[in-house]
């Protein structure tokens, strides 16, 4: 019997586990894959984006440590100014880094981890998840808890143990676009910069900012706006984008591309996220032959990654004590429950079409605004013992635009983890933990609180 068990590897499950066993749970962290860090150090999410609001850092803590940790290594340049311009600074990180400061740091916590392991199956008695069923190697077995922490990003454990969920745009089951980013290395980043000088009408975001990009110790960008339309007019490209993103890794010369666009698909049906797969590597090879062939510093350039299984940006959603909602990110409402902060704008990319199609786009809040996360947004009124972290808490299909980032849902998980030991630890259920408390050990472990210090 543990105290917590933690369903999901990714970074927020990690995180979460982490701060469980650093609470005073015994601790069980399981995970499909063999490694940490989901997304981050399994298909090519990066760099994180954004740990600040203006110059203050509002997500810190155990997220945060696992960025200074790496940093100390050689494994990350740390937060640098953003120059797409999208928010306020980018996280580069190397992907093997982040699996091993995320594994060191739970095992010398005392965790435990169980890798190559699934859900497979949930039972309830009494408003409470009395067993999970995993399945690995050795076939299908039981686990038990006092408190779950579901981190499975899809609320896989939530909507298997009776809570209440929605998927997609009013429940639509119209979900963000998935993407299928890869990395490139030996890209001549020197004469990339060179080639967006000399053609600003074809990377907007560099105008007027050169200085800036020449100066940042890993190049963010994004261009190539206007070849990108004639090559899907002329059928080298079959889906539409409007630009192509590229970030430069913490290794020189390795970039992420972020482009590839997979509409229609969910990630919680298996034959729907099967041919996601399938058009995202489609979609791969056609932009690796695309910048090869139309921008300077890529002649040379070797793909080299991809997977091992795509991005997906949103699916279900909880329902939770609380929703929250797109207004209270934007009007940055204050929760007496605040357990997390963020600042990235509402990013949702369009379920059909282009971006001028979609009703809902990027909307900024005001800038230097930040906004508040609930701890009611992480807790159901269905099952006592479970706390949701992620991004697939108690949010509208808005709302999950601007929170769903990885330094925000890292921010979430440490909420999540401390919760959990707190409410194991006190037989509590975990909706009924002390407010006060739990703020308390969150600032203790490094946490920002905005109001809270000790």
């Amino acid at each position: 019997m543990y105290d917590v068990i933690v369903v999901g590897g990714g970074i927020s499950g990690a995180v979460a586990a982490i701060a469980a066993c650093r609470s005073g749970a015994k601790t069980l962290l399981i995970e499909q894959y063999g490694f940490l860090g989901g997304a981050l150090t399994s298909c090519g999410v990066g760099p994180m984006m954004t740990f600040h609001v203006l110059d203050k850092q509002v997500v810190k803590g155990i997220t945060g440590e696992v960025i200074e940790r790496m940093k100390s290594e050689g494994k990350s340049p740390g937060h640098v100014y953003d120059t797409t311009g999208t928010t306020y600074t980018v996280t580069p990180f190397d992907a093997e880094g982040m699996k091993y400061a995320l594994e060191d740091m739970l095992i010398e916590s005392g965790g435990e981890i169980l890798y190559h392991t699934m859900l497979a199956g949930v039972e309830t008695k009494d408003s409470k998840i009395s067993k999970i069923k995993v399945c690995n190697k050795a076939g299908l077995s039981d686990l038990e808890a006092k408190v779950y922490v579901d981190a499975t990003g899809d609320g896989d454990l939530s909507a298997w143990s009776g809570v209440e969920t929605v998927l997609g745009k009013n429940n639509s089951g119209d979900c963000q676009p998935m993407t299928m980013k890869f990395r490139m290395i030996n890209v001549d980043i020197e004469s990339l910069k060179e080639f967006m000088h000399q053609n600003p009408d074809e990377f907007p975001r560099y105008k007027k900012r050169g200085e800036i990009f020449y100066n940042s110790p890993r190049l963010s960008t994004g261009g190539m706006v206007l070849k990108l339309k004639d090559a899907y007019k002329n059928g080298e490209i079959s889906f539409q984008r409007e630009e192509v993103l590229i970030f430069e890794t913490n290794t020189p010369g390795e970039v992420i591309i972020n482009c590839t666009r997979v509409q229609g698909e969910n990630g919680i049906d298996p034959k729907s996220l099967s041919r996601a797969e399938t058009e995202g590597r489609k979609q791969v090879g056609e932009i690796e032959r695309f910048l090869k062939k139309y921008v300077v510093g890529f002649e040379n350039s070797s793909l080299t990654y991809s997977g091992p299984f795509i991005g997906v940006r949103s699916s279900r959603q909880i329902i939770g004590e609380y929703v929250l909602t797109v207004e209270d990110l934007l009007n940055c409402k204050n929760f007496d429950d605040v357990i997390a902060h963020g600042g990235y704008p509402i990013d949702i990319h369009p379920t059909k079409g282009t971006d001028k199609a979609e009703e809902l786009a990027t909307r900024h809040l005001e800038w230097g605004s930040m906004y508040n996360i609930p701890y009611r947004s992480l807790v159901n009124p269905v099952v006592d013992n479970l706390i949701t972290v992620g991004r697939c808490i108690s949010a509208t299909f808005e709302a999950q635009g601007g929170i769903r980032v990885t330094p925000i849902a890292g921010a979430i998980g440490h909420a999540g983890g401390t919760a959990a030991a707190i409410a194991a630890n006190e037989m509590q259920n975990a909706r009924d933990i002390d407010m006060n408390k739990l703020k308390e050990k969150l600032v203790l472990q490094g946490a920002f609180i905005e109001g809270v210090s000790l």
